[in-house]
């Protein structure tokens, strides 16, 4: 499989693969995801450089974002000031579960922030979600805290706040990555 970096021409792409991974968490019982996400906000991300496909031929087989910037509100200061990358919408598709595809995505999101020069690989999970707490554990994530009070989208409480964080490292993801090489980040040793 390869990896890219997402061009605008997939925003409609990537909706639909939300709304799908959305249905399937519904089935599950659980209310992630399940407020359309805005296709300018996709946009940007995807303009800034943050949102990598995993590609099967002209499938898509998952999808992740890794970024240097912090969701407000979430980490402190000093958690802040430690060089950290933060992964979000990883998504795999459902013909591909069981695959590991969401840990092989995991460690190539490590492995790319290390080459960054990130200590830190982070992230947030929603809170209500205890079975994907529990995967990210499994991944080797220590869950650092969990963020219930500020405001989210629309005002209401937020509801994406479980943090957690694994070292970036090397690692082997047996993709074919074709993505640009990371930015060193500013405040990398």
């Amino acid at each position: 499989m390869i990896i890219t970096s997402a061009e605008p021409h997939e925003v409609a792409k990537l909706l639909a693969f939300r709304e799908e991974a959305a249905g399937w968490l519904r089935d599950l019982g659980s209310d992630q995801w399940s407020r359309p996400y805005p296709a300018d906000k996709l946009l940007a991300t995807i303009e800034a450089g943050t949102v990598f496909m995993l590609r099967d031929g002209h499938t898509t087989a998952g999808t992740i974002t890794l970024t240097p910037v912090a969701e407000d509100g979430l980490w402190t200061d000093l958690e802040l000031a430690e060089p950290s990358m933060f992964i979000n919408k990883l998504t795999v598709a459902r013909q591909y579960s069981g695959q590991n595809l969401g840990g092989q995505l995991l460690d190539w999101a490590g492995d790319r922030a290390h080459r960054a020069g990130a200590r830190w690989l982070r992230l947030d999970a929603w809170t209500t979600n205890e079975g994907l707490q529990q995967y990210y554990l499994s991944q080797g994530f220590t869950h650092v805290r969990t963020v219930c009070e500020g405001s989210a989208v629309n005002g209401g409480p937020r509801v994406s706040g479980w943090l957690a964080q694994r070292p970036a490292r090397p690692a082997k993801h047996y993709f074919e990555d074709r993505t640009p090489a990371p930015a060193r980040l500013p405040y990398a040793a």
